[in-house]
């Protein structure tokens, strides 16, 4: 497997497209969100993030037509479930896994999506009882493989997040990971680094970014409370430092969090509100542009 330290594709030295996940305000995609896009294209983002569920692929269509129109660029968000767990010892499972995630591709292609990142290689808050096993990891890679064919012909790149430990036990740290992208062994196939989760699982960001630097393909931008980027103790100078310094291109994403969507907020045990929607949106893009201009070039 050929691994390049530029996994986005775009030229050294080009700092990120900045995006924001609209999850902050839902996870369900419809024309209510239209007016939500044009404001976040209206501020200065360069797209947007929508999270993938079953709804009929029409409604990422039509979604993905109104962004088109306005200019902006799009990537996803998904997750699995227990009954298609990539990382299962049942092959019915796992065939149900790779069902279930190519439908996120057809799904993320009607949007217009480059990007499918989420923690996808196991069932979201599944837990074993036990630290994860070799065999995991090699149903997972499996799976992502099999998955990361279909996305190819999409032009699509799956992106696997690490979770802290209270909400996954197969990866929680870029070591682990970036194992489990080599294990995959597709050009299709890298993975994302998420700052909030980082905040609780790794020892130093540098030395984190760097390991997961060769398959680097997407960023969460997130505060360590899940408010307003900029506002917590999440390492910052730390991360842009060292994102600089890699010539990192790819998306810098906004993923914030709050109670507007009910349901989404109490699957994720989100209980209070960290910062209001457009709060988060318009402060989230003045901290990135500044951490961004002061090093560029650095």
């Amino acid at each position: 497997m050929s691994l390049s330290n530029n996994a986005s594709g775009m030229s050294a030295g080009q700092w990120a497209p900045i995006g924001f996940n609209l999850l902050v305000w839902t996870a369900a995609i419809s024309e209510e969100m239209n007016p939500i896009a044009e404001r976040l294209k209206t501020i200065g983002y360069d797209g947007v993030e929508c999270f993938i569920d079953q709804q009929d692929v029409s409604v990422y269509q039509k979604f993905g037509d109104h962004l088109k129109q306005l200019g902006l660029q799009s990537t996803c968000v998904t997750v699995v479930g227990p009954d298609e767990n990539p990382a299962s010892e049942s092959a019915k499972v796992r065939e149900q896994a790779v069902v279930q995630l190519k439908g996120v591709v057809d799904r993320a292609h009607a949007l217009g999506a480059t990007v499918i990142c989420g923690p996808f290689h196991s069932a979201f808050a599944t837990f074993s009882r036990r630290e994860p096993q070799p065999d995991e990891y090699a149903y997972s890679a499996e799976v992502l493989h099999a998955v990361g064919d279909y996305a190819k012909q999409a032009n699509i790149v799956l992106a696997p997040e690490a979770l802290n430990r209270f909400e996954c036990y197969l990866c929680n740290t870029m070591s682990q990971l970036v194992e489990l992208v080599r294990r995959a062994d597709h050009p299709n196939v890298r993975a994302m680094f998420d700052t909030h989760h980082a905040n609780m699982e790794e020892k130093h960001f540098p030395d984190a970014i760097r390991t997961i630097a060769p398959v680097l393909a997407h960023v969460h931008i997130s505060e360590n409370d899940r408010g307003t980027p900029g506002d917590g103790h999440i390492p910052w100078d730390d991360t842009f430092r060292t994102l600089s310094e890699l010539n990192y291109s790819g998306w810098m994403t906004i993923e914030a969090f709050t109670r507007n969507d009910i349901n989404f907020a109490n699957s994720i045990n989100v209980w209070r509100e960290f910062s209001k929607p457009w709060d988060i949106a318009e402060n989230g893009l003045k901290f990135i542009k500044a951490m961004q201009a002061k090093y560029t070039n650095a």
